[in-house]
């Protein structure tokens, strides 16, 4: 196992370029601490992060540090003992950057070059197939810390569910809270009718990523690869899952969130066919047949609602706790709405 230094370290939020120079001082001993460069990157809606390099651009730097500082009250909703392990060994197994160092309030570990993908980018014939395979071979992995091989997603949300707000203090937020986010206990029922769904399709559980939005996603077209990247979420979960949830992502997020975009059947039949075709073929197992790949379609929608509210109620916790400028509560109305409006339709597939 790769070693990772551990510090005794805070950064300061409101003096992060000059804090974050300390850890990078630690991680790269060589670099010259007067000629470090930052770029923030402000897509993420979790954590705050920053990439350090030498050059004078991120696109001419050989080695990039990514600094992640935790998101304020993230712990209530990530295990963040078992993110540090999920990235030791995925990296062990070459599905990420390397984690270099942990500190009070974040990560310090390496960089994928690459570029995110977009609404197009994602539709791209040569990255939707890298992505399928990817996919595919993340599921394969068996991290060693992880005891369970059961779906934790259920238990993931009763855990979230006891910290669901009661209230806001502002009257605005809670007006549209009151009036735009069903009662808990609606949630409650959904979450059991869900559950009983999902887990009578029968299918296995495996360590998943669980958060693929298009911002997750780096491709390197040099290299032809894709690489996902924040294993914040990673944890065992219903096979279908990354999938349903990926399609979800088609749509962007915040102001421009759209969910016709969300793939239509034959799309769907055919990324599904190239998963389960790459994950035959890591596995051993039989050729895939049209009756494989349509029982997958509809767990993979079945999923997908599953995944509307995992950040559903996600976006209300966050909603309550985060100091990150992002309308968290306007986010969790937009994806409980589409739960529920794509809810009989996609549980009666079959």
């Amino acid at each position: 196992m790769t070693y990772v230094l551990d510090l005794n370290y805070r950064i300061d939020e409101n003096n992060i370029f000059e804090t974050s120079k300390d850890i990078i001082m630690k991680v790269k001993p060589s670099w010259n601490r007067s000629n470090l460069n930052f770029k923030v990157f402000d897509e993420g809606i979790t954590n705050k992060l920053l990439g350090v390099f030498q050059e004078s651009s991120i696109g001419q730097a050989k080695d990039v540090v990514l600094i992640r500082v935790y998101g304020e009250k993230t712990d209530l909703i990530i295990d963040r003992n078992a993110e540090k392990k999920n990235m030791a060994e995925l990296f062990e197994a070459g599905l990420c950057p390397p984690l270099y160092a942990t500190f009070e309030n974040g990560l310090a570990y390496g960089f994928a070059q690459g570029v995110t993908l977009d609404e197009k980018t994602v539709r791209d014939e040569t990255i939707r197939k890298l992505i399928a395979k990817e996919m595919a071979r993340l599921h394969t992995v068996q991290p060693k810390h992880i005891s369970s091989k059961n779906s934790a997603m259920f238990d993931k949300l009763r855990e979230w569910f006891n910290i669901i707000p009661e209230s806001f203090s502002k009257p605005e937020m809670n007006d549209k809270f009151k009036t735009k986010i069903p009662s808990k206990e609606k949630l409650e029922s959904e979450l059991l009718e869900l559950e009983q769904c999902i887990e009578g399709l029968g299918y296995p559980s495996v360590f998943s990523h669980n958060d693929l939005l298009l911002k997750n996603i780096i491709y390197n077209k040099e290299e032809g690869k894709v690489t996902f990247i924040d294993q914040e979420y990673g944890m065992y979960n219903y096979q279908p899952f990354d999938i349903g949830n990926h399609f979800c992502e088609y749509a962007g997020i915040g102001d421009v969130t759209d969910y016709s975009l969300y793939p239509e059947e034959a799309y769907q039949l055919s990324w599904i066919r190239e998963y389960l075709e790459e994950w035959s073929r890591l596995t051993s197992g039989p050729a895939v047949t049209d009756t494989d790949v349509r029982k997958m379609y509809c767990g993979v929608n079945k999923c997908a609602l599953a995944a509307h509210f995992f950040w559903g109620v996600w976006g209300i916790i966050q909603a309550k706790f985060s100091s990150i400028d992002f309308d968290y509560l306007e986010y969790a109305v937009i994806r409980l709405n589409e739960y529920f409006a794509r809810k009989k339709e996609f549980l009666a597939l079959q």
